[in-house]
């Protein structure tokens, strides 16, 4: 099996949407935010397994990966449709992406903290 795409992803989302048309929000900026939420929410049942069944669980545990990555795949659907309802492309975030790395390849985190949180 190989990577998703981005492009790959958006299109899963808009399937699963128009799926579900009837009875789900649009995919539009009014509904963003809520998409948002959801993202932290999915996010919070991510960090519940890891409390509930620990590091190494995740690591050894077939049934505690399975379930640790199908929350993980709720957060980046959500996270998804968040891009889609403020209409991003997956070019755009590709390269937002691609850029932020390269900024951080050539950042000084220990002095961009200093500066900011030191007196």
């Amino acid at each position: 099996m190989d990577d998703l795409t981005f492009s790959a992803m958006m299109e899963m989302q808009r399937e699963l949407w128009q799926a579900h048309r009837d009875k789900w929000t649009p995919l539009d900026p009014d509904h963003g935010r809520e998409r948002l939420l959801y993202l932290f929410e999915e996010t919070g049942e991510v960090i519940s397994i890891l409390k509930k069944k620990g590091n190494v669980a995740v690591v050894t545990d077939p049934a505690v990966r399975s379930h640790f990555l199908e929350e993980w795949s709720d957060v980046l659907m959500y996270l998804t449709d968040t891009l889609l309802c403020y209409g991003v492309t997956p070019q755009e975030i590709a390269q937002a992406y691609r850029s932020k790395h390269e900024r951080n390849m050539n950042r000084d985190y220990t002095g961009e903290y200093r500066s900011k949180y030191e007196d």
